[in-house]
């Protein structure tokens, strides 16, 4: 198949991409396995919609306490108060992974062919990395500001914006009150300043910030009430504390690992491990033949697929090495090299991050960064089509089908999620048990 052929098509291959991504988003939302993440959520959500009650903090992090800021709560609260089912705060979620992603192509179809918005679509809004996380816990809301974050960056390349520098600035602003890896953003914004790549409105700048220390009021209230917000009862005698990860070197080396596992099918293996198989026929034989297949399988096509991330960051990092010195010019910057600038710039903040870090990452640690790590995929792939069209469409062909089924079994049988859960119930019984219905917000 010609790379025309897609093109010729390409408006009814997109829409029933998008609706084949939705409708796995809401399987996966379906069969969700409610936890201790995703019920602080709730509580903080259903607290504030039938009590007023919004809590100024989010939820407990790993060693350093709770998140600042109210917004845990409003993205739940809110939902419920326009419509009072579990199912509107999941579906405020969808609808902002599908913004997320209509950020994104927004710039890519600016830089790239439709074939390549195909391939986006396909290598991000199909991914399983990526559709693994429709459920109620606070990584999962990182998409859609990690791509308003790109989307404003782009659009303040040549002119200085009040209104990108704006939501540039409360990109961050709000991911900060969601999960600490807002950091990561921070600091792209502050190497593509430095890059002068992006030219900034400082009455927005300061705006922003202004703004962002007025919604963080009621957590300094609660903190100076409750300074216990700001600590993890874990974190004993300051055992962890900023910069172990620089010094304990493995973080650091995990983390860079997640950089190049997220542009690859070496999916996490809470995806992968904790399939059974259990709906098949009762003959454990034929179970454990199975598991052991598909576990063969998914990491061999997995590790297969990390030498063509190594192909395309290599060819990425020949085009873009002349632009990272510091005295280089970059007025002349094309829209491909801007875009290797810019994940150039995630990879140096997640490095930076990780020295910094109290903890070791696990992969939802760093998920803010994961549609970055597809651009230098997605310029490699854009070369090859000029080599080698028809085996990239082939690939790309394969890719669909592939992601198709291990989202089908994702959903139905892995960690997070099973086909014995239902999400509307385990909520129910949750908020049935705990918040109280006599004081729910009044229709």
């Amino acid at each position: 198949m010609q790379p025309y052929i897609l093109e010729k098509h390409f408006n009814l291959l997109f829409a029933s991409g998008l609706l084949i991504g939705l409708f796995l988003s809401f399987l996966y939302a379906h069969h969700q396995i409610m936890t201790g993440d995703q019920l602080q959520m709730i509580e903080k959500g259903y607290l504030g919609a039938y009590q007023g009650i919004w809590l100024g903090y989010g939820n407990a992090a790993s060693v350093v306490g709770n998140v600042p800021g109210s917004l845990s709560a409003l993205v739940i609260g809110v939902p419920l108060m326009a419509w009072d089912s579990p199912w509107a705060p999941m579906t405020f979620l969808i609808t902002l992974h599908l913004a997320s992603f209509l950020l994104f192509d927004s710039v890519i179809k600016q830089i790239f062919a439709p074939t390549i918005r195909l391939v986006f679509l396909t290598l991000y809004w199909l991914n399983p990395w990526f559709l693994f996380e429709n459920i109620l816990y606070n990584p999962s809301y990182l998409f859609f500001f990690s791509a308003l974050h790109f989307y404003s960056a782009y659009n303040m390349r040549e002119n200085k914006s009040f209104w990108y520098t704006l939501l540039h600035v409360l990109s961050i602003a709000m991911a900060m009150q969601l999960h600490y890896s807002w950091i990561i953003l921070a600091i792209i914004s502050l190497f593509l300043y430095v890059k002068k790549i992006i030219r900034v409105h400082w009455l927005a700048l300061f705006t922003a910030v202004f703004l962002t220390f007025l919604s963080l009021i009621p957590y300094v209230q609660a903190l100076l009430s409750n300074p216990e917000i700001a600590h993890n009862p874990g974190n004993k005698e300051g055992e962890r504390y900023i910069g172990w990860g620089g010094v304990h070197v493995y973080p650091v080396l995990k983390a860079i690992s997640y950089w190049f596992r997220y542009a690859t099918f070496l999916f996490t293996h809470k995806l992968v491990l904790s399939t059974h198989f259990e709906w098949l026929p009762v003959i454990p034989l034929i179970q454990k033949i199975t598991v052991y297949l598909y576990m063969a399988i998914v990491y061999a096509v997995g590790i297969a697929s990390l030498w063509v991330a190594w192909l395309a960051h290599k060819y990425s990092w020949n085009k873009i090495r002349p632009l990272l010195t510091l005295h280089r010019s970059t007025e002349t910057l094309s829209s491909e090299h801007w875009l290797l600038l810019y994940s150039t710039g995630a990879f140096i903040a997640v490095i930076i991050s990780a020295i910094l870090s109290p903890i070791v990452f696990s992969y939802w640690h760093l998920i803010i960064v994961f549609a970055f790590t597809l651009f230098p995929i997605l310029v490699f792939i854009n070369h090859s089509l000029s080599i080698t069209p028809k085996r990239v469409i082939t690939y790309l062909m394969a890719t669909v089908i592939y992601f198709m089924v291990i989202n089908l079994i994702a959903l139905t049988d892995s960690k997070k999620f099973s086909y014995k859960a239902d999400y509307q119930m385990q909520t129910s019984e949750y908020i049935d048990h705990n918040i109280s219905k006599a004081a729910k917000v009044s229709e």
